[in-house]
């Protein structure tokens, strides 16, 4: 026997003499233990010549059991005193039963030791073995070659601590003992103290057999997905078996927190361990609620139909009376298509508020569907749909979704389009809109369009040298046809969708032609034909009995207006950059580039016999003619549009600039340690000046500016400026704002219609960087969701934010604010008004504590002065529980939610949960 950890050699040549003879013989030890020996394969038909057979001698002193064969092929024979290796094309000799088919790996960091009589070797410190799929780890590691026995151990250190525990992984499982004996052949072992992670799921038990590769039985068991070795809360087992990644089943068991039992037996435990989708029941959450009543949300099944089908039912059952069911289908087909449906059917029985009926009923519904076509699956052709039709009081009684409450506009389309080569494009689209606050619906359906892409057509197909100016005069079409139907949802019948409905068209052909570049001058001449179709004419009256301005006269038929311009534009662009900055400043440069752009154009008035005027008021006595005019065409309300009408000749002109800033970096080094800042990414003007006008020559002036400060806020802004003054009823004149009094900036124009975001968002660095790229990384392979199942996840996740926190990033803010007002006639006609809107939104958290968080988000309209809705929650870390609770004091839907539920995603359903909602 060779022992590796006491060595009885004194001297220095006896102690090389021994690693020289280890080494020399490891490699034979090791084929006679663990590698078939000549013997073991005998029963075997080798008809691969390329793989040796090495035959090993006996221990000298015992009979010698080399078996000698002739060699069919004298030349490729080596020998060797106590070893042949002998390549022969074909074996019939029986072999031994007790031979491995596959080799065995093996190493250690300190020592091995080899015990010839008994046919064992041991290996000592970070011992591994590895055979097949099976990996086996441990401080030491006995293996039997007469009983095909491995036998795994860890030890203890100078202070007590284990060292070194035994870890097998094996197929999707993984193991880790005190004890490990497993048996090559028969793929059997048991272990003592084991703890197996199946999943999210952790197995521990005082005894484990495995029987085979994926079923174990065990004795004394937990079933926990707390990942610590003494976890917080288990359930107790006296005898289950496990089938790898299936499923798990026990007899009577019962759980416990912090080691200490709960007195709840249940007679068995069943518990899946499967990855994927499977079928099942869907368990529902308690809730409370004065106008609903007791409920059950939640409740239902989903089913697996295959691999490309599956469907979920759900439904909130209310004591009150009202129920909800919620059908959702999705399908799936690899490199084809993808799609996702949810029908949803509330019949609402609510306490009603007033003295006539105890409860109001309501039945509502709502259709969702989402269907997407991989681009692999028909080149040169797409389809997708984005369908969200529902009743408009549906939002509004969907309990704790203060989003869905507020969400008054819901739109649907559906696309397909056909691409012939790069020249010729069809799109058909079915479009809706409906407002929940109006009641007003809008179809739009079908729309087509054809497009015909530039093409150049004095262009010849082969020419050498450079090409002509002439070459580039390119040529287009698109053509579009639009069904409509306007009408309210209380109003709708088949009848209703006929009258309202109407039909239009549009041909645009645009010539364009690309000269060459005048230094530093572009310039684009241009010419674009326009004509459009409509279904019907409607004329408008001023009416002196009601003092209104009422439709005298509709008529349906085919008409068409058309449209001529003629533009010849020119851009450049002018770079200035200011470099005189100390050598200790921050800065080094500012750059400011500035982009001019002019065009002249001319428009024949072509449309102005679709024109007339109407009084649409009495400010100067209540006699016809006697107040306001304006201008009417006989094409208002039409699809398209009326056609545009006056003769224009003269320019539009604008400028756009941005300005960046070079900074020294202190902490980046790159590019000599110079970054490049926006300062400005753009703020300008457009407008446009009528030299053929009679009046009001010059357009309103289009400001905007938008910025992203600091690379943290984002702004953007914009406005109208009317440089005409205007009477005392607020209609303009035909004289400039800065006439007749002393020039002055504030004298430039009135501003008609503005608009201002501003938004930002600040979080502190994620504690564990590690974890918050593990983070990432596992929502990127999620997937690519749909934008209804993205919706739905932020819909959830801000209806419950708690369940939600991030305790890895101590703080965050969101900011927003956005304000839009706009002067505008007022529908009857009877003056102008301004409507202004503005409101601000936040979302933050922070950590109280490590372990505890606080965060809230809200919704604050500046022009009601009113908080709209407002959500706070604490969320308590509890390693494998979380306990939430949500609270919405302010809004359509009072709630308030207490949560405790695991966080593993398999025991989510094993909650306590407390939810109460108060509908105002």
């Amino acid at each position: 026997m060779m022992n590796g950890r006491k060595n009885n050699l004194k001297d220095g040549s006896a102690l090389i003499l021994s690693v020289w003879l280890l080494l020399l013989t490891s490699d034979i030890w090791a084929n006679y233990f663990f590698k078939p020996d000549f013997t073991k394969s005998l029963t075997r038909n080798v008809q691969d010549t390329t793989k040796p057979v090495r035959l090993l001698d006996t221990v000298p002193g015992k009979t010698d059991s080399l078996l000698r064969i002739k060699d069919t092929i004298p030349s490729d024979t080596i020998p060797s005193k106590d070893t042949l290796i002998n390549k022969s094309d074909t074996f019939n000799v029986a072999v031994s039963q007790d031979s491995l088919d596959a080799p065995v790996a093996y190493k250690a960091s300190d020592s091995m030791v080899l015990v010839v009589p008994d046919k064992k070797i041991i290996l000592y410190s970070k011992a591994n073995v590895k055979y097949k799929d099976m990996d086996l780890s441990a401080d030491s590691i006995e293996m039997d070659q007469g009983s095909q026995m491995v036998t795994a151990t860890f030890r203890r250190d100078t202070a007590g601590a284990m060292v070194g525990k035994p870890v097998m992984v094996q197929s999707d499982s993984k193991m880790s003992s005190d004890v490990i004996k497993y048996n090559f052949k028969s793929q059997k072992g048991i272990t003592e103290n084991t703890i197996t992670q199946q999943g999210e799921m952790y197995v521990q038990g005082e005894k484990v057999k495995k029987i085979n590769e994926r079923d174990f039985y065990a004795y004394r068991s937990q079933f926990t997905t707390c990942n610590l070795d003494t976890p917080h809360f288990a359930f107790r087992a006296n005898k289950m078996k496990m089938v790898s990644q299936k499923l798990a089943i026990s007899g009577p068991i019962h759980p416990e927190f912090e080691g200490v039992p709960v007195p709840i037996y249940i007679p068995f435990g069943f518990f899946p361990l499967s990855q994927g989708r499977h079928s099942g029941i869907l368990p529902p959450q308690f809730s409370q609620s004065e106008q609903f009543g007791l409920g059950l949300e939640g409740l239902g099944y989903y089913k697996v139909i295959n691999e490309y089908f599956d469907v979920t039912l759900r439904s909130n059952l209310y004591s009150y009376g009202g129920y909800s069911l919620f059908l959702t289908p999705t399908y799936r087909k690899r490199y084809r298509y993808n799609g996702t449906m949810n029908l949803s059917y509330q019949s609402s029985r609510i306490l009603s508020t007033g003295s006539k009926n105890e409860f109001d009923n309501t039945k509502t519904y709502s259709v969702n569907w989402s269907h997407s076509v991989d681009s692999r699956a028909r080149p040169g052709q797409t389809f997708s749909a984005n369908v969200n039709v529902a009743s408009t009081r549906y939002n509004r009684l969907i309990p704790n979704n203060p989003t869905l409450n507020f969400s008054n506009t819901l739109t649907s389309s559906i696309a397909y389009s056909k691409t012939w080569g790069t020249k010729y494009n069809l799109t058909a689209t079915a479009n809706h809109s409906q407002n929940n606050q109006t009641r007003d619906i809008n179809l739009s359906l079908p729309n087509m369009s054809f497009t015909v892409n530039t093409f150049y057509p004095l262009q010849p197909k082969d020419f050498a040298g450079e090409s002509k100016w002439y070459h580039k005069l390119g040529i287009g079409l698109n053509s579009t046809l639009a069904n409509q139907a306007n009408f309210k949802e209380e109003n709708f019948s088949f009848r209703t969708l006929i009258d309202s409905a109407q039909w239009g068209a549009q041909h645009s052909v645009p010539i364009q032609l690309s000269l060459p570049q005048l230094g530093p001058l572009q310039i684009a001449p241009g010419i674009s034909y326009q004509e459009k179709w409509y279904q019907r004419r409607m004329k408008r009256a001023w009416n002196p009995n009601t003092y209104k301005v009422d439709t005298v006269e509709m008529t349906k038929g085919l008409y068409r207006a058309s449209d001529v311009s003629f533009s010849l534009g020119i851009n450049t662009a002018i770079f200035g950059m200011f470099d005189k900055f100390g050598k200790k400043s921050p800065i080094t440069a500012i750059r400011h580039v500035i982009r001019p752009t002019v065009s002249a154009s001319y428009r024949p008035d072509l449309g102005g016999k679709h024109y007339y005027d109407v009084q649409v008021d009495t400010a100067y006595g209540k006699n016809p003619g006697e107040g306001h005019f304006q201008r009417f065409s006989y094409f208002e309300g039409s699809i398209y549009g009326p056609p545009s009408e006056g003769t224009f000749g003269g320019i539009s002109f604008g400028i756009d600039n941005n300005i960046e800033a070079k900074m020294r970096s202190k902490k980046d080094t790159s590019n000599g340690g110079i970054k490049k800042i926006r300062l400005i990414d753009g703020f300008g003007f457009t407008s446009s000046y009528n030299f053929m006008a009679d009046s009001f020559k010059l357009a309103p002036f289009n400001l905007y500016v938008r910025s992203t400060l600091f690379d943290k806020i984002n702004i953007t802004a914009g406005a109208n400026l009317d440089p005409y003054q205007v009477d005392s009823f607020g209609y303009r004149m035909n004289k400039y704002t800065w006439e007749g009094e002393k020039f002055s900036f504030s004298k430039l124009g009135r501003i008609t219609s503005g608009n201002i975001a501003i938004s930002t968002s600040f979080q502190s660095q994620a504690k564990d960087k590690k974890a918050a790229e593990q983070k990432e990384e596992a929502l990127r392979q999620q997937g690519i969701l749909t934008p209804e199942e993205q919706q739905a996840q932020l819909a959830f996740a801000r209806a419950n934010p708690a369940e939600f926190a991030d305790f890895n990033v101590p703080w965050s803010l969101s900011l927003s604010y956005s304000m839009t007002f706009t002067r505008a006639l007022r529908p009857d006609y009877s003056g102008w008004e301004t409507n202004t809107y503005a409101n601000l939104s936040w979302n933050g958290d922070f950590n109280l504590t490590p372990k505890w968080k606080f965060g809230m988000n809200g919704y604050y309209d500046i022009k009601t002065s009113q908080i709209q809705t407002f959500t706070m929650y604490i969320s308590r870390e509890m390693h494998c529980w979380q306990l939430s609770i949500n609270v919405t004091p302010v809004g359509l839907y009072r709630t308030f939610n207490f949560t405790i539920s695991p966080k593993s995603g398999i025991l989510r359903d094993l909650r306590l949960n407390r939810t109460r909602y108060f509908y105002q």
